[in-house]
């Protein structure tokens, strides 16, 4: 009897702990399917963060939602590769960052969003350290909604994992309401986004709907 108790108690956690692995807003927002027919996009579709992506996403000239695209394309999928350290790497070979720690205190803003993407592609069960930096990079680019929206991403992933649904909703949703962002990410994207995110609103009290 104690047994089966038991059992009734944690299967909620354990369902809701299978839908965090397999369905969070790290890996299921497909925002990179409204860019395609991109070139650097199919190349990002190997799965592999090579060279070419690499000098692709430290180009400031480069826009930034379609770099979100390229490292949404790449996927999370690749347990024991850290695409976030690799893109380290390059960034102090060729622009002279001297540590991970200089690179996050100093990088630019397109830096930041790129690296706090590929951290939380790396590990979207930690994205502890990936939602600092990312913040980081939205302070520098307030009004841009890619920014915002990244990075809000990143921190609902983690009120999901802390179970606070609610919130994980919230965060996204304040991004949708501030009407004075830039525009500046496909609005198929930006559906996409939404779509997946509104499940979590069945999870707020009736006076926050």
């Amino acid at each position: 009897m104690k047994t089966k108790i038991l059992l009734f108690s944690i299967m909620p956690l354990l369902c809701m702990s299978f839908r965090l692995n397999a369905d969070s807003p790290i890996t299921s927002t497909e925002i990179n399917r409204p860019y395609s027919s991109m070139k650097v996009v199919i190349l990002a579709g190997k799965g592999s963060l090579t060279e070419r992506l690499m000098k692709y996403l430290a180009s400031e000239k480069n826009p930034i939602d379609t770099k979100m695209a390229v490292i949404n394309r790449i996927g999370w999928d690749h347990e024991g590769i850290s695409n976030a350290g690799k893109f380290c790497e390059y960034l102090m070979d060729r622009k002279g960052y001297r540590s991970w720690d200089d690179l996050c205190e100093n990088g630019s803003g397109h830096e930041l969003l790129c690296l706090a993407y590929l951290k939380a592609m790396d590990n979207y069960s930690d994205v502890e350290e990936a939602g600092s930096i990312a913040d980081k990079a939205a302070s520098m680019n307030p009004d841009s909604f890619t920014f915002n929206i990244i990075t809000a991403l990143i921190r609902s992933q983690k009120k999901l994992l802390e179970f606070d649904w609610c919130e994980a909703y919230n965060i996204t949703n304040l991004v949708r309401e501030n009407h004075f962002l830039q525009m500046d990410m496909n609005y198929e994207a930006v559906w996409i986004i939404f779509k997946y995110m509104d499940q979590y609103r069945e999870y707020c009290g009736e006076e926050n709907r």
